[in-house]
């Protein structure tokens, strides 16, 4: 087995058949971090000239000359391959060395237990912990914060067609989006120069929930990069209110889709309109639409904030809860966020310095 550097057309080939796949390990991703300083690098695993694992890898200075290194959504492998993933991650540290870097942050695509819609696990179901030995025998050590989150709640639309879906929802889910249709909210896609209606709508409620929001030019680099292959859709719910000639914005989300999955990745609502007009329920049907009748085999709510506690579950994850309430619906309970470090007396003084100065 070999460890070795590939073009981003080997990457994305190999990326786009891995059932590991993310839209944080692609080209166009490679691209965004590119332009907001960091240099990309596609590495992998050939055996017999055959790609076994792979991963887009971002290298950032950041500290006293030295760079961060991350995988976002990655490597692409399988952990329970406990050969290949010992190989590839352990070479994998022997490059970020070589590269002047001092620390290394993953974060895989890879889930780690079976979990049903209210986060128990499920009886029978796949348990992957043993890849977590690999994890401890390179020094990788979990992140508690991550950026990227550690659980997700989603749904399999198992070829179910749009109204086979709505008839899983909750009762007052269904109500909601009834109620929105009646009020006259409509949902349309933003284009490039509109993206500035979702920046104020997401800011607001960024503000409002204590929650960081994007600024306007990720938004746009993105639509730049994923919009050309329809594999992303910025959407706003609107209505005409009582007294005004044009409509009024409610509520505007992101979407990503890519591989078998589309995924919900940002949103905000304006709070003065959302008991009346629901519009944050009908974005969401609008988009579950849209991907049953484009055969997409699941729809990710993307973040929830962890496993329900005593069974109580806060207003995020009941929101997303109700568009599934049979067994299709899942918690995503993934591997986790892991750093290690490379120089250990950088990561040790980089470490004591953040923690001064917070």
């Amino acid at each position: 087995m070999k460890f070795v550097e590939i073009t981003p057309d080997e990457f994305q080939d190999f990326a786009a058949k891995s059932p590991y796949k993310s839209f944080m390990q692609t080209t166009e991703i490679a691209t965004l971090r590119e332009k907001n300083g960091w240099t990309p690098y596609f590495l992998a695993a050939t055996d017999n000239n055959t790609i076994k694992a792979a991963t887009l890898l971002l290298a950032k200075p950041t500290f006293l000359g030295k760079s961060t290194f991350i995988a976002p959504g990655g490597p692409l492998l399988d952990f329970e391959d406990i050969k290949l993933a010992t190989f590839f991650l352990a070479n994998l540290k022997k490059y970020v060395k070589t590269h002047n870097g001092y620390v290394l942050n993953i974060s895989p695509y890879y889930e780690l237990k079976a979990r049903d819609r209210n986060g128990a696990m499920l009886e029978g179901g796949f348990n992957f912990e043993n890849s977590l030995k690999v994890l401890k025998f390179l020094n990788f050590r979990e992140i508690s914060h991550p950026s990227q989150p550690k659980y997700m709640f989603a749904f399999d639309i198992d070829n179910r067609t749009p109204e086979e879906l709505m008839a899983n929802f909750k009762s007052n889910t269904r109500n909601h989006i009834k109620k929105a249709e009646k009020m006259g909210v409509k949902i349309r896609e933003l284009q490039k120069s509109e993206l500035n209606i979702l920046k104020q709508i997401t800011e607001s409620t960024s503000k409002r929930r204590n929650f960081t929001d994007q600024p306007l030019s990720y938004y746009e680099q993105m639509y730049d990069l994923f919009c050309p292959q329809n594999n992303a859709k910025f959407l706003v719910a609107e209505a005409v209110l009582e007294g005004d000639k044009h409509p009024t914005p409610l509520s505007a989300a992101m979407f990503l889709l890519y591989g078998d999955e589309a995924v919900y990745l940002f949103s905000g609502s304006d709070e003065k309109y959302m008991r009346d007009y629901n519009a944050q329920y009908l974005i969401q049907w609008h988009m579950i639409e849209y991907a049953a009748s484009h055969h997409f085999k699941r729809y990710n709510f993307y973040g929830i904030s962890g496993l329900p506690k005593d069974g109580e579950l806060d207003g995020i994850y009941e929101f997303k809860k109700g568009f599934a309430s049979g067994e299709s619906g899942h918690v995503l309970e993934y591997i986790g966020t892991y750093e290690t470090p490379i120089s250990q007396p950088f990561f040790t003084l980089h470490h004591l310095l953040s923690k001064l100065k917070h």
